[in-house]
């Protein structure tokens, strides 16, 4: 399937030919459109010029080092960054997601994995822009609106932390918040290491939200945390 009218169109930056050939069939089949940069520079060029829907960003490259390229697409743009990497180290998955990737994928990937990445991504940046007040999730409903969150049709009591927490988890469904993000968002900069603190919380968030908890707020091991909505 071709590309149609409207599609989405994803940025491919990476200096691997093979990359690129196995990975423009594979998106044009799914029906994006394909922009190709072999080199941060011209990534950055045409982040800027093309202004793509997504961008698929590998760190190793050979002018510029991947997380400076993702530094500076965020200083001009929000578009949606996945992050290619053979680098398989927390740390570097940490700083990119730290710097404003959306997500990251280890090479090797499959193609169905690659495709799934992108449609969150995108899915996340349409509810972004739409700027929902309610997120249901089966019995669950938090409404950021009204800040009140029930179970059941029953409220939830939560402490402000809680809530807070909860809260920003539900703003980006779907997407990867490392706890350096949630610590400072919630507790502020002075808290940004005390992953155990993060870790209680996140506990008595799942223990309140029963059942749906541990599969609703999933944990993405040495790296953060991520609200997951049930398949419908």
């Amino acid at each position: 399937m071709k590309p149609g009218v409207g599609s989405a169109v994803i940025l491919v930056v990476d200096d691997e030919p093979q990359i690129h050939r196995f990975l423009r069939p594979a998106l044009e089949a799914a029906g994006y459109g394909v922009e190709r940069a072999d080199n941060g520079r011209e990534g950055l060029r045409l982040s800027a010029a093309r202004a793509p829907d997504l961008v698929l960003l590998d760190l190793g490259l050979p002018d510029l080092d991947g997380q400076k390229v993702l530094q500076q697409i965020r200083a001009f743009s929000k578009v949606p960054v996945i992050v290619l990497s053979a680098r398989d180290r927390d740390a570097e998955k940490i700083a990119a997601l730290d710097a404003g990737a959306d997500d990251y994928v280890e090479k090797p990937f499959s193609v169905g994995e690659l495709l799934a990445r992108i449609r969150t991504a995108l899915r996340h940046v349409r509810a972004r822009d739409a700027a929902p007040e309610r997120l249901e999730a089966g019995e669950l409903c938090v409404d950021l609106a009204a800040r009140r969150v029930t179970l059941s049709g029953q409220a939830l009591q939560l402490s402000p932390r809680e809530y807070a927490l909860l809260a920003l988890l539900a703003s980006n469904v779907d997407r990867v918040l490392t706890h350096r993000q949630l610590l400072t968002a919630v507790w502020g900069p002075a808290h940004e290491e005390d992953v155990q603190y993060l870790r209680v919380y996140v506990g008595q968030l799942r223990q309140k939200l029963g059942a749906i908890g541990p599969s609703l707020i999933q944990t993405e091991p040495g790296v953060g945390y991520r609200l997951v909505l049930p398949e419908t």
